[in-house]
């Protein structure tokens, strides 16, 4: 169980990079340029990965996506951040 925080855009090597490395017992959370990966091209990449999707609310709403993301993408704010931090005992940062 890994939470990977990403904060990279979808045509990045970081992006893909940590497509390559997700599990189904894994946690993603879109945060700062990676919640652009909540778009339709790179949201079916990430969907395929079969983890779970999180995107920090802030950035949701700073790059205008409040209205567009899907629904089985939960937004969170920072308090549910470090819940889930607490959570995962290993954690990867992707930028």
């Amino acid at each position: 169980m890994i939470l990977h925080t990403l904060n990279a855009l979808p045509d990045t090597p970081a992006f893909n990079d940590c497509l390559s490395l997700l599990s189904g017992q894994d946690t993603l959370l879109l945060l700062g340029d990676g919640v652009y990966g909540a778009l339709p091209k790179a949201l079916s990449l990430l969907d395929r990965s079969g983890v779970t999707i999180c995107a920090l609310q802030s950035d949701v709403s700073a790059a205008g996506l409040t209205n567009t993301l899907p629904a089985h993408i939960k937004q969170i704010d920072f308090d549910e951040f470090v819940a889930l931090t607490e959570q995962y005992p290993r954690q990867q940062a992707w930028y």
